[in-house]
């Protein structure tokens, strides 16, 4: 019914437009984001953040660049989003320096994915908050998550997607387990921590998910933080913790990055009813 009602509007348009990017783009609108009304889902719009330096990756080259699975990061990491009815927007943020390579050579893949490309700020703060402005009036959630997190299986995305959708806010993270010590700047121990001490404590990860008015509120105090949970704990909104995996690493360093190449094998694919595009390798 969804793919009839998306076909019809589409056929509908005008034969000398009908296949110009415009019309594809709008199509892609419309399947997504418009007629969503029987399942009831809520519109997210997803904002993927590289606009930092990479400079801990090394490598002479920002690690968005770097290749997983065949695909650059960034790309990869956005095509997790890309395939689903409830992302109505994806956006990607990335620095000032990065962005003409990018134009220059993605700008077809960014076009035909349908995602926004949007220039960070000084800060990851900074960089959401300049998204922020651009996000559709359609999306009812906005999604937050790390470009250089390409590991991430829909069953998660689904999970922090309905957390959030119940609760207004939403993420995913990692029990801290172990022994945990404290060093000097020679790397020596001076303490080994009471195990109490971070009973309760746990990892952040992304995607980090909040109702609209929830992040945008948050957003209008003009803080800073390292991630946008603390900025909406700030607000005095509880946020809901959603068990992650430790496959969803965030590559630093170049050891991380075999890491993930390795990893992204061993993810589940996406369900056969999935959308493919034309740069999905997992679906060829």
């Amino acid at each position: 019914m969804k793919c009839m009602k998306a076909w019809k509007i589409f056929n509908k348009q005008k034969p000398t437009s009908r296949f110009s990017l415009c019309s594809l783009r709008s199509f892609a609108v419309n399947f997504f984001c418009g007629f969503d009304e029987e399942n009831r889902m809520p519109k997210v719009a997803v904002i993927v953040v590289g606009a930092g330096s990479g400079s801990r990756f090394g490598q002479g080259r920002n690690k968005i660049f770097a290749k997983v699975a065949g695909q650059a990061m960034f790309l990869r990491t956005l095509s997790a989003f890309g395939s689903r009815d409830d992302v109505c927007q994806s956006i990607f943020v990335c620095s000032q320096a990065d962005r003409p390579e990018i134009q220059d050579q993605f700008a077809g893949h960014l076009g035909l994915m349908g995602i926004s490309l949007v220039t960070g700020g000084q800060t990851r703060s900074q960089s959401v908050r300049n998204a922020l402005a651009e996000v559709s009036d359609q999306a009812q959630l906005i999604c937050v998550h790390d470009a250089a997190r390409p590991c991430i299986a829909q069953a998660w995305i689904d999970a922090v997607f309905h957390a959030a959708a119940k609760t207004g806010a939403a993420m995913l993270a990692l029990p801290i387990h172990g022994t945990v010590k404290r060093v000097d700047e020679n790397n020596l121990i001076t303490q080994t921590l009471p195990r109490d001490q971070f009973a309760g404590l746990w990892e952040a990860q992304t995607p980090q998910v909040f109702q609209r008015d929830i992040l945008l509120a948050a957003y209008e105090a003009d803080a800073d933080a390292t991630d946008d949970a603390a900025l909406v704990e700030a607000t005095g909104q509880a946020v809901k913790i959603v068990p992650g995996d430790g496959r969803n690493i965030k590559v630093t360093t170049p050891a991380d990055l075999k890491f993930v190449n390795e990893v992204f094998k061993t993810l589940p694919k996406p369900a056969a009813n999935r959308l493919a595009h034309p740069f999905r390798e997992d679906l060829r």
